[in-house]
């Protein structure tokens, strides 16, 4: 196995899309999930401004994980912030450090365009990715709490 981390093309908007649809699994959202094959495509890669952006890990002709990410433009520090939507490896290719290279180019991704932060929420019950992201460094911001306004 050689996995091949790199920003994803047009040409996986399906694989990207197909893991989006395991995350909302994972996550507990599946009812509520509205993204298609073609809103990954035109959202993420046909918008001159795309919407996201998408790191992908690549075995072969299959995509492993995704990091899906968009810039905060202004932030309080009066540099950008980059705010990571989706981080998902799929389960077969668990625990060979995938997620952490991901994070790894995000990271670099950051500092190239003089990112500030890191921003992202995790579910209280995802226990493997707290202490995935722990282990990494990040920390739990506590001075905020995540408030939601359906429309």
């Amino acid at each position: 196995m050689s996995i091949l981390i790199r920003k994803s093309e047009e040409k996986d908007s399906d694989k990207i899309w197909h893991l989006m649809k395991e995350l909302a699994v994972f996550e507990k959202y599946i009812n509520s999930f509205a993204i298609t094959p073609e809103i990954v495509r035109d959202s993420g890669f046909k918008k001159a401004n795309p919407d996201f952006y998408c790191i992908v890990a690549e075995d072969g002709d299959k995509i492993a994980g995704m990091l899906v990410y968009y810039f905060l433009p202004y932030t309080a520090q009066n540099r950008p912030a980059i705010y990571m939507k989706e981080l998902f490896v799929d389960e077969n290719y668990r625990g060979k450090k995938i997620g952490e290279q991901l994070m790894n180019v995000l990271k670099k991704e950051a500092q190239t365009n003089n990112c500030k932060q890191i921003k992202w929420t995790v579910a209280p019950w995802n226990e493997a990715g707290i202490k995935f992201y722990e282990r990494l460094g990040a920390e739990e911001n506590k001075d905020w709490l995540n408030y939601e306004w359906n429309i």
